[in-house]
């Protein structure tokens, strides 16, 4: 082989490895190759095998890594959390899929009681580094139970982390780096975004997935949301450009623990905020970051803090949810709401 030749090679093996692909095959992409990374990972839930789940987040999985490291489990949430923790405590790492966001509550026990507390419990002897991942969220036409946003419930439980991809590329990283941690993580996957495409570059790791990012700078007022908001947020960016605002738009990425620094520092460039999540204002995730942005920025805010979310009841039947879901319009309202102060 010429010199000229090896070159080439080695540079096509060296470029980044970039494709464009939905959320649902990035985060396949990232389950399979930590399924190959390491042979102690293996992905556990209701009709994930052969089927690929409901969504065929995990389809070709079974068929590439076989029965005894990709299992389809019985219908029992509470079985397969509870499960996947003795399989953590032996050495493994278990990827447990729930089928709907509503079908996690019989395994909420074992989540809150159990999971979270086996490292403090042990005096950091034992660690149960199990991924929990659970497709929420509404906006698919269906009805309570399969479009809930419980992450709240969760992120007031200590000892558990939890993340929420908004883009192919951060689904493909942060199902990655969920696998490899030593800390029980719960992987909120926004399921109306699954069809979302963008480029993942599985040669370039994606930043720490605990921190947040500033996706759009601004002057004039932050938007802070994860998720399935994080689209609407930044086509409310957009449209405040054209009267002439200058919004910033942050993607919180991590509900647990909450980057509070980089949202602060935006918060003192732009002197309001406006906090979008699906799951209701009321006892939601928005109430906790009001509350410590007020207390860290106070004398930077021009405005109160304001919260844009569902509203407390339970989820509505598909007819009527376009009015439950915050959108653009209720978004482009708080920003009103808040440059009249």
């Amino acid at each position: 082989m010429s010199a000229d030749v090896r070159t080439a090679a080695v540079s096509a093996e060296a470029a980044p490895t970039v494709r464009t692909m939905t959320l649902a095959k990035a985060i396949n992409a990232g389950m399979r190759d930590g399924l190959a990374a390491d042979p102690k990972a293996l992905l556990m839930g209701e009709d994930i095998g052969a089927l690929g789940g409901v969504y065929r987040v995990t389809e070709g999985l079974a068929a590439e890594f076989g029965p005894d490291r990709v299992m389809d489990t019985p219908l029992a949430e509470s079985g397969i959390i509870g499960t996947a923790i003795g399989l953590a405590l032996r050495g493994y790492r278990p990827v447990c899929e729930i089928q709907f966001d509503g079908f996690v509550f019989p395994a909420f026990n074992q989540i809150t009681t159990q999971l979270a507390k086996m490292h403090s419990r042990s005096d950091g002897a034992l660690s149960a580094p199990v991924v929990i991942r659970i497709p929420y969220g509404g906006g698919i036409g269906s009805i309570e139970h399969h479009s809930e946003s419980p992450e709240a419930l969760f992120a007031h439980t200590a000892g558990v982390r939890i993340i929420t991809p908004s883009s192919p590329q951060d689904g493909y990283w942060m199902i990655r780096q969920a696998m490899t941690g030593s800390d029980p993580v719960i992987f909120f996957e926004p399921k109306r975004r699954y069809w979302l495409k963008g480029e993942v570059d599985t040669s370039a790791p994606a930043s720490d997935p605990w921190t947040a990012q500033v996706l759009r700078s601004g002057t004039d007022a932050t938007i802070a949301a994860y998720g399935p908001l994080v689209p609407v947020a930044l086509a409310a960016a957009n449209a405040a450009a054209e009267d002439g605002r200058s919004v910033e738009v942050v993607d919180l990425r991590s509900i647990s623990p909450i980057d509070f620094d980089t949202l602060t520092d935006s918060v003192r460039r732009t002197g309001r905020l406006i906090i979008a999540h699906e799951a209701p204002t009321f006892g939601g995730i928005g109430g906790e970051i009001a509350a410590r942005i007020t207390e860290r920025a106070f004398l930077s805010l021009e405005a109160p803090v304001l919260r844009v979310g569902g509203f407390h009841m339970p989820y509505p039947v598909a007819k009527v949810e376009d009015s439950y879901l915050p959108d653009l319009d209720k978004l482009l309202d708080a920003l009103d709401r808040s440059f009249a102060y």
